[in-house]
């Protein structure tokens, strides 16, 4: 009996242990899904939420989708919608579409639009030691301007210069080394720039002045019209990709090819510092990212297209392709030093710049001297 009593005891204990353990297993089965259902309602939640947009507009100094340097914004815009998937949008417009072409960095500086695209040696009225973020002449090639900005400081002075303004500056493409341009007469010696009408900007314009020219500063769209009518006797502007493009053989007979005022040319995206700032972190990096992107398949393009024109020009148009005189390249550099001198005595920001540019390019310099130079001698 005592077994008996004992074996129903037993019984009715797993009984009761069976029935608490499926309310239990029922009980987080029933907690579990509903877990999983809260969880599913708020990705739905956040998925269906629209995510926030932000519409930008930028302006250049250059003609709406002129190769090259009117390509790169664009280019800049595209890769800005696709990588955000069109959360951040930007609009490009060219020069005196919104603002003249000259007016770049004071729009965007006054948050007029939120970006521009220009060359920094514009800005030189305003920030002297701009120039040397944009071309120097007998400086630095594009592969080692970068070299300089991204590994040697020259980024964080660059910013330095800008952020009184509230902009923040990145390198915006590459046109490389710039000929020396178009001339109406032939330049035989030095005495051939006196009085020289010449359109030439930045650092490669004090130069000329100092060499008897008369430095003219004109956006690319006024060029053309310019050397045609006599209002100037030369023009520099890119390179035989750009210059075929405008047509300047049709102004200019001679086209000269030494390379020595902007010898790396850098133009540069100019952002609204309260702009950027108000994008959440991701976006912020696209805009750095396409930034970086746009600069070196810029620099890409030119590589590709230069020398392409340059037959075009050659073969087709008859353009009279010339050299400026060694005497005369020796007399331009010596002038460049002396100008370098004034700015750096007259302005402590350019001092202050010109001291990291300088240092960089005289030791980068000694190792290409030794590896690139060599190479294209023996090539």
């Amino acid at each position: 009996m005592l077994i008996k009593r004992r074996t129903k005891m037993i019984n009715k204990l797993c009984i009761s242990s069976k029935k608490i353990l499926v309310f239990t297993l029922s009980s987080l089965l029933f907690l579990t899904a509903c877990d999983g259902k809260d969880k599913d309602t708020v990705v739905t939640s956040i998925a269906n939420e629209p995510a926030k947009t932000y519409q930008w507009k930028m302006v250049t100094s250059w003609p709406k989708n002129f190769p090259g340097l009117g390509i790169g914004p664009e280019t800049f815009a595209k890769y800005v919608d696709e990588m955000s998937a069109g959360r951040l949008t930007v609009q490009v417009f060219g020069a005196g579409e919104l603002v003249p072409g000259f007016e770049v960095f004071d729009a965007v500086s006054q948050g007029t639009v939120q970006m521009g695209h220009s060359g920094a040696y514009y800005w030189k009225g305003k920030i002297p030691a701009s120039v040397i973020f944009g071309a120097i002449p007998f400086g630095m090639t594009t592969s080692e301007f970068n070299a300089w900005l991204q590994y040697g400081g020259g980024l964080s002075l660059w910013q330095e210069l800008y952020k009184p303004f509230g902009i923040v500056p990145m390198q915006g493409g590459s046109s490389g080394a710039q000929f020396a341009g178009w001339f109406k007469e032939e330049i035989n010696s030095v005495a051939d720039l006196k009085g020289l009408k010449m359109r030439i900007p930045g650092l490669g314009g004090e130069v000329m002045k100092r060499a008897g020219a008369v430095p003219v500063t004109l956006t690319g769209g006024e060029i053309f019209s310019s050397l045609q009518s006599g209002a100037i006797d030369a023009s520099e502007w890119v390179g035989p990709y750009n210059d075929l493009a405008f047509g300047f053989h049709q102004a200019a007979q001679y086209y000269y090819s030494s390379v020595w005022h902007e010898t790396g040319t850098s133009l540069e995206f100019l952002v609204n510092e309260k702009a950027l700032q108000a994008l959440p972190k991701d976006l912020q990096k696209i805009v750095e990212v396409a930034a970086r992107a746009v600069n070196q398949d810029m620099h890409d393009e030119y590589n590709a297209r230069n020398h392409v024109a340059l037959k075009t020009l050659i073969e087709k148009h008859n353009v009279q392709l010339r050299k400026l005189p060694d005497d005369v390249l020796e007399e331009l550099k010596r002038y460049t030093e002396q100008v370098l001198v004034e700015q750096v005595k007259n302005d402590q920001g350019f001092a202050k710049v010109w001291q990291s540019y300088s240092e960089f390019l005289s030791s980068i310099r000694q190792y290409n001297d030794l590896t690139l130079k060599e190479y294209y001698q023996h090539r």
